[in-house]
């Protein structure tokens, strides 16, 4: 009982959290928009923010919302065909619709636990399948590099083809990046010390269980790592990673044209606009809700979109994937897995060991 009302808290801790962020995105944005819209000539009670966004939400173009909705399932299915080449070098042959409602459940996941979705998913699956959990996490974490990667080079070309507004962009918050640098090499060094001790110390440290469970599962994450090397099909496993991040981009490409304010823009916009979401979603909030939409804002204003187009903006790409995509196939996941496997294994399960 205990641990429930702990994990509730938890859920409804994060909750508030993004919450909060997103309240505050809309406050800033909602004053701004009050006072041009009044200045316009409008009362004041006709001048509300919420009321503008269910409006655009209602005038949108709902085939390419749909579009949306397929492309980021597209990158599920293919993210799970991915995961499971992972799994064959570790000598398992796992089944896609466990993998494919696992990744969907650690989605779903995120939204109560920022992070914590990477556990649930590697914990889901090991349990389903009989999987040392170490080599699940493991292959989560290849998984993550590759997404790393990707990302670095979504990066360079955004630079490449659009330098002279990202450098613009950055030059007006230089300061801010020297201090951001300077707090995440501080960090880095605490990091690398701390690391440099517990390895100096380890036939010490190794008579102590917890000491002796981290090495397991550190163990079990270098064996999952090391999968990459051994994959029978590279070219193949490139393809998908290739395809994930394309179809990411294209949700963020196709909302343009959902959308009357944001249908001008092109691809080479797109890649920017994709950048700074991709950014925001970094941000440890349940889902990115509030840092998602805060980015999106920014990069669509170097563009020259008003921030209560942005807004209406954001909200329509985040709540079409977050409603029908991550809590739709989340609850489907909750009810699929136990089903197809039998009642091996329940989620609460998977939920427990990431919790």
């Amino acid at each position: 009982m205990k641990k429930q009302l702990f994990n509730v808290l938890k859920i409804v801790g994060f909750l508030s959290f993004g919450s909060a962020i997103l309240y505050l995105v809309y406050r800033s944005v909602n004053k701004g928009y009050m006072e041009d819209c009044i200045a316009e000539g409008n009362a004041a009670e006709a001048c509300n923010l919420i009321d503008k966004v269910w409006q655009d939400f209602q005038g949108a173009n709902y085939w390419w919302l749909a579009g949306i909705i397929f492309v980021f399932m597209l990158s599920n299915v293919s993210r799970a065909l991915r995961w499971n080449m992972l799994f064959k070098p570790l000598g398992h042959t796992v089944s896609f619709v466990n993998s494919f409602f696992a990744i969907m459940l650690g989605y779903f996941a995120n939204l109560g636990f920022p992070r914590a979705g990477e556990f649930v998913r590697g914990s889901t699956l090991a349990a389903y399948e009989k999987l040392p959990f170490e080599q699940s996490m493991g292959t989560i974490v290849v998984d993550r590099i590759m997404d790393f990667i990707c990302l670095a080079i979504i990066i360079l070309l955004a630079v490449v083809f659009e330098y002279e507004l990202i450098a613009g962009y950055l030059s007006g918050m230089a300061d801010n990046a020297v201090r951001t640098g300077i707090t995440l090499g501080i960090a880095g060094l605490l990091t690398a010390g701390i690391i440099w001790l517990i390895w100096k110390n380890r036939e010490r440290l190794s008579q102590f269980k917890v000491y002796q469970k981290i090495e397991k599962l550190f163990k079990g994450f270098i064996e999952g790592i090391a999968t990459v090397r051994k994959l029978d099909r590279p070219v193949l496993f490139i393809f998908h990673t290739i395809l994930i991040w394309v179809c990411y981009y294209l949700m963020t490409y196709l909302c343009f044209y959902s959308y009357e304010p944001t249908a001008f823009l092109g691809w080479q916009e797109g890649l920017t606009i994709f950048l700074f979401g991709a950014i925001g979603m970094i941000i440890p909030s349940p889902g990115g809700m509030g840092s998602y939409h805060a980015m999106l804002i920014a990069g669509l204003a170097i563009y020259g979109v008003n921030q209560y187009d942005g807004f209406s903006y954001a909200n329509l790409i985040f709540f079409t994937v977050q409603i029908f995509g991550n809590i739709l196939f989340g609850i489907l996941a909750l009810i699929v897995l136990p089903i197809y496997n039998g009642g091996k294994k329940t989620h609460e399960d998977a939920v427990d060991t990431a919790g």
